[in-house]
């Protein structure tokens, strides 16, 4: 099977300019085939205050109400896409943005059964590989932005690690895949408090300890759920890192293993 990398890039990456710079100028030096999927940042809570548009938190998570969605789609799937494919083609990528709406890669349902109502928060029930597969081998670089629609007109926010790890997921049927959640630490910490307390592996069993002791919360708990659940459904190797962790043989960030 051929070689394929899916990296995510995580908002407060976004959010740092010489942090996404960097990040860029790594990225841009990875070779293969590759696939880039992006958070949002806070640029659409900044946008939203000076719309004048409420924006609502649950844990960390955002209400996406008619209103937020319409300012998330135009945010991830437009400035926040469209800047990340510019720089990229500055740096002599060949990239190409989109969302899942686009060729119809990502379909998606309103999330239910939870205690809270997220709104336009969608779930992914489906990816298009066969046109993820087709851009991939014209040597695009695609670059996914975390909008997803249901395939009868309703567009939807979803998290963006979930789109990366579904999107790795799929592919891994057609290709060797490895999946880099690449964020603003050096990988996942025992400590949270110290940056250089990364682990350079991390088992279930031990990840289920992390959690039942509360190391392991808020952000970084989907991260690793998504992580165990890509390896479970045959990507071949999931890491958790900085920008440091695409490099070539460079051995970084927190390995995810199944044991």
């Amino acid at each position: 099977m051929i070689d394929l990398t899916v990296v995510k890039i995580g908002g407060n990456v976004i959010d740092d300019t010489e942090k996404l710079n960097d990040f860029l100028d790594a990225f841009s030096n990875l070779n293969g085939k590759i696939v880039l999927v992006h958070g949002g940042g806070k640029l659409a809570s900044d946008l939203a205050g000076k719309l004048g548009v409420q924006t609502k938190m649950v844990d960390g998570r955002r209400i996406t109400d008619a209103e937020n969605l319409k300012l998330v789609t135009m945010v991830y799937a437009g400035l926040i896409n469209k800047n990340i494919v510019a720089a990229l083609q500055a740096r002599g990528v060949n990239a190409m943005g989109m969302c899942g709406a686009d060729l119809d890669l990502i379909k998606a349902e309103k999330r239910s059964n939870t205690k809270v109502d997220f709104g336009f928060v969608g779930d992914v029930t489906a990816v298009n590989t066969l046109a993820l597969c087709k851009q991939i081998e014209c040597n695009s670089v695609l670059v996914i932005a975390p909008i997803t629609h249901d395939g009868k007109g309703q567009l939807f926010n979803t998290n963006a690690d979930t789109v990366a790890t579904e999107v790795a997921v799929a592919l891994s049927r057609f290709y060797k895949v490895k999946l880099i959640y690449s964020f603003e630490k050096l990988g996942v910490l025992m400590n949270a408090e110290d940056d250089s307390s990364v682990m350079p592996v991390l088992s279930n069993v031990k990840c289920s300890e992390m959690v039942k002791s509360g190391k392991i919360n808020t952000g970084m708990l989907p991260k690793t759920q998504n992580a165990f659940y890509a390896l479970s459904k045959g990507v071949e190797e999931v890491v958790i890192g900085n920008f440091v962790s695409m490099e070539t043989n460079h051995s970084s960030g927190t390995q995810i293993v199944n044991s």
